[in-house]
Parts: structure tokens; C-alpha cells; sequence
């Protein structure tokens, strides 16, 4: 009776566990069983391994197969098992030698002709597989990605047959590596923006401190523009911020190479339920909030949105994770994303606009404003009024300050962050306000007036510290003033449920 035993791994959320794909050959009458907690997917590898064996010039078994997904309590997806199954019937009939293989993992779907295409969630399973110590073997499809996690052996195979004569020690497989080009990250220049020295402002502010912002004014006042120029002043991402961004993105099988190290910037419509806002499904899969992880979310037409659809926005926006659950299953992802949104003051748009043209009622107004509520307002750090612009700025052939002076300013004040408390200011707990947030004297005179005129929420006392916290740090100063306290309740004055 023969058996082989291989390695595989299986993704749920942002886990990649071990599964354990074990194939046994038996007497009797030809029958494939495939147990093992497989879904739909996973059940018709066996015709496509069956297809993919004979193209490949191999016999497959006349015998009674049966192929283990080990844990069985663990629900196994997607193609990502024909490549093991397919070595492990060969493995156990003999036609390839079987004592190589727990050295590997082993993922990849199989085309009819036994070609190898690419698999989802590539960097979830090579981080996971870390500790094992064991080399992948991926389709080539997915080498790009996978050369971006260090400390593991990837190889890429573009056939079944390419597998085997690599287990043969007849042909090795190629190394996965980087294609050593440099990106260039390429962002809308915010000389681009006339005028709107407020909203600029800002937005510079947001970029520095990590906040989140909320612009309101009427159509055409340049808010979709100030925020599609936001990622290019913000500061380059990490090595870990790329890896953890590309990895949800791998997920969705959206992972784009060139794109390596860029902030992501998603801009769903308002017609987004809540499920493609914070993801779900049978199968969990992440939503817009985790693909925007460390990167920017635009919700453009904010009362647009359904009420269900804004309302989970408001943990994720203080946890900085989705936990979604399921009735047979859970996952949690990232969700760590700077939140930047837009809306008219009113249905038409026009409420206080010069030209006079609204004719909406004071409950028409409130009815719209309405529909955005208090807690999530309370979470959103900065409210800004965008007003339109006058004729002598629309006109005017004079640019305005270039993203990368801006981001020079930013990456001063966010450096000035990372060696005090090792975070963006928007990320500080209570804790760490009590220690790096302390005002001055007057500061604190402004804050009780503040708090006492604007009855502003402990929540909202805590983001005004720490927006002075940015200011300052703008500044250059380690001591929050009055200046600064005074700009930071400015931007809690904006929009009223």
C-alpha cells in the first residue's frame, strides 16, 4: 500500500496554518475520495490533478485514492491543494521519489494542461511558514510577491513537470527573486490645489499627525483633489508597513508588485454596503478599511453612505482592527487606515454659498446632517470648512507649495513623533497623552473654556490634545502653547450631527 505525506498550508483571515496532505493508495475499485473538511473548490481538484497527471506524460493510478487534508476540523479553500495532491499521488505510486518531500510546502492550482497558475494569500502563508524551515514552491505567478519576505527559500515552478524534475534532481527550480527595479512612487502634486490656504493646512496637519479629516463645502471647491493628494505628503512606508499592506492585499489577490511600498488610497463608492466597507462573507475575506491599511480611506458624499455602512467604521477607527465573525468561522484583519472624508453642507450643495442658490429648509439641512451620527463624529479627528473659491484665485497661474515641500515639513514632525513615543501622535493611548501631551499654563486656561463652551466629549478633549500635540510638533517645539491648543479646537468646530 503506498502513502506519501506533504506539506501545504491553508488561509483563514490573516493565518496561514499548517495542513498536512496526506495520499493513500489501496486495492479495489478506482475511486479519488478527498476528505478533510474540503469546500467546493477544493472537491474538484480532482479532476483537474487527474487532467494535469496524464498531460504531464505520468499514469494516473487505477486504484482507490484517498487524500487527507490534515486538521479535519480546519475548512480547506481554493486551488491552492493541487500541486500536493498532485505530487502525492505520484509520490505514492512510485512515478517520483517520495523522500524529498518534507523538506517543502508545496501550493499552486492546476490547469488541465498541468500548468501552474498563482493562489491567493502567497505572503500570509510564507509568513506563517517562517518557523518550519522548509522551502516553498510556489507558481511562478506568485514569485514576485513572495521575494519580498526575507528569511525564506521560495522557488517558482511553471508546470507540474518542472516540480518533478526538480524532486528528481534533474532540473533545479529558480530562485523567486525581486525584479531589482526601483519604484517610483508617483502622487498628485498638491500644486495642483488654488487657493484654499485653510484646507492645506490642514491637510498638512492630518499627514503629520496620522488624523483623520473630514472636509465640508459646496461642489467644486477642490476636496476630492486635497484628498487624492494626501498620500503623496504622507511619509514613506516602512518595511513592515509594506509587508503588512501587501499582505491583505495578497488576500484578495490584488497584490501588485510595482506598487510595493506605495500607501494604499481606496475611494469606495457610496453605494458600498457595510460588508465592502469592513469585509465578511461565508468565507471572511477584508474589506475596504483592511485594504486601505496604512494608507488612506475617501469617503466622498459621506450622508450618502447608508447609516449601517458609516456606524462600523467607529470601532475600527479607535481598535485599528475588523474582527469579523462568522458562524463557523472568524478572522481578524488590520485595519489601521487614515480616514478622510467629504460632504455638501446641505442636499443641493449650496448652503452659504454666495451665488444664493439654495432653496433647502432648515429641516432638509438637518434631516441631511442628520444622517451622520454623533459617536461617529466624535472619532473623526479634524472638521474643516472648504469654501469656494473667488475669481482672483481660480484665474491665477500661480501654483501653489509642492507635495514635497509639504512632506518635508511632515516627515520632520513625524520623526519628532517616532523618537518620543515611537507612534503617530493619532495613535497615542490614554496613557501616553497623560505623558507627551502635557499644555502649558495658558494652554490650559483655552482648553477649560473650550470644553466648557463647546461641551466637548473626553473623546474629543483627548484628539484636541493631541492634534495640539501635532501642531507643536510642526512647530518644532516640545511645549504645547495656547497657539497651538487655540488651531486644534478650531478643528473640532466644524460639522454637528
Amino acid at each position: 500500500m503506498g502513502l506519501a505525506i506533504l506539506y501545504s498550508r491553508a488561509v483563514t483571515g490573516m493565518r496561514a496554518p499548517e495542513v498536512t496532505v496526506e495520499v493513500h493508495l489501496a486495492n479495489g475499485l478506482p475511486a479519488f475520495t478527498l476528505v478533510g473538511l474540503p469546500e467546493a473548490e477544493v472537491k474538484e481538484a480532482r479532476d483537474r490533478v487527474r487532467a494535469a497527471i496524464l498531460q504531464s506524460g505520468f499514469e494516473f493510478p487505477a486504484r482507490r485514492i484517498t487524500a487527507n487534508l490534515a486538521p479535519a476540523d480546519l475548512p480547506k479553500e481554493s486551488g491552492r491543494f493541487d500541486l500536493p495532491l498532485a505530487l502525492g499521488i505520484l509520490a505514492a505510486s512510485g512515478q517520483i521519489e517520495a523522500n524529498a518531500l518534507s523538506e517543502y510546502e508545496f501550493a499552486g492550482e492546476l490547469a488541465l494542461t498541468g500548468a501552474l497558475r498563482p493562489v491567493r494569500g502567497t505572503l500570509a502563508m510564507l509568513l506563517a511558514g517562517r518557523a518550519s524551515g522548509r522551502t516553498f514552491v510556489l507558481p511562478v505567478g506568485n514569485a514576485g510577491e513572495a521575494a519580498h519576505v526575507s528569511g525564506r527559500s521560495v522557488l517558482q515552478a511553471g508546470s507540474l513537470l518542472a516540480v518533478c524534475a526538480h524532486l528528481a534532481g534533474r532540473e533545479p527550480l529558480p530562485v523567486a527573486e525581486t525584479s531589482g527595479r526601483v519604484n517610483i512612487m508617483s502622487y498628485p502634486d498638491l500644486a495642483d490645489v488654488r487657493g484654499q490656504l485653510a484646507a492645506r493646512r490642514a491637510l498638512e496637519v492630518a499627514a503629520a499627525g496620522g488624523h483623520s479629516l473630514l472636509m465640508r463645502g459646496p461642489p467644486g471647491t477642490g476636496k476630492s483633489m486635497l484628498a487624492g493628494r494626501l498620500p503623496g505628503i504622507l511619509p514613506p512606508m516602512s518595511e513592515q508597513e509594506a509587508l503588512e499592506s501587501a499582505t491583505v492585499q495578497s488576500l484578495v489577490d490584488r497584490f501588485d508588485a510595482d506598487a510595493w511600498g506605495t500607501r494604499p488610497f481606496r475611494a469606495p463608492h457610496h453605494s458600498a454596503s457595510s460588508v465592502a466597507l469592513v469585509g465578511g462573507g461565508s468565507n471572511p475575506m477584508p474589506g475596504e478599511i483592511s485594504l486601505a491599511h496604512n494608507g488612506v480611506l475617501f469617503l466622498d458624499e459621506l450622508p450618502e453612505f447608508s447609516r449601517t455602512a458609516l456606524e462600523v467604521l467607529r470601532e475600527p477607527l479607535e481598535t485599528g482592527r475588523i474582527t469579523l465573525s462568522r458562524a463557523a468561522r472568524q478572522a481578524d484583519y488590520p485595519a489601521r487606515f487614515q480616514l478622510v472624508a467629504a460632504m455638501n453642507p446641505c442636499p443641493c450643495g449650496y448652503l452659504g454659498h454666495s451665488s444664493g442658490r439654495c432653496h433647502c429648509t432648515p429641516e432638509q439641512v438637518a434631516r441631511y446632517l442628520g444622517r451622520l451620527s454623533g459617536p461617529l463624529l466624535d472619532r473623526i479627528d479634524m472638521h474643516l470648512e472648504v469654501p469656494s473659491l473667488p475669481e482672483t484665485d481660480l484665474v491665477s497661474n500661480e501654483a501653489g507649495e509642492s507635495s514635497a515641500s509639504v512632506r518635508s515639513r511632515v516627515l520632520a514632525a513625524r520623526e519628532r513623533q517616532l523618537q518620543r513615543q515611537g507612534k503617530a501622535n493619532a495613535d497615542l493611548a490614554m496613557a501616553d497623552i497623560d505623558a507627551y501631551c502635557q499644555p502649558d499654563e495658558m494652554a490650559v486656561g483655552l482648553l477649560k473654556q473650550a470644553i466648557t463652551r463647546l461641551n466637548l466629549s473626553a473623546r474629543a478633549y483627548h484628539r484636541v490634545l493631541k492634534l495640539a500635540r501635532t501642531l507643536a510638533d510642526l512647530g518644532g517645539v516640545e511645549t504645547i502653547a495656547a497657539s497651538h491648543v487655540a488651531e486644534a479646537v478650531q478643528y473640532r468646530r466644524g460639522v454637528a450631527p
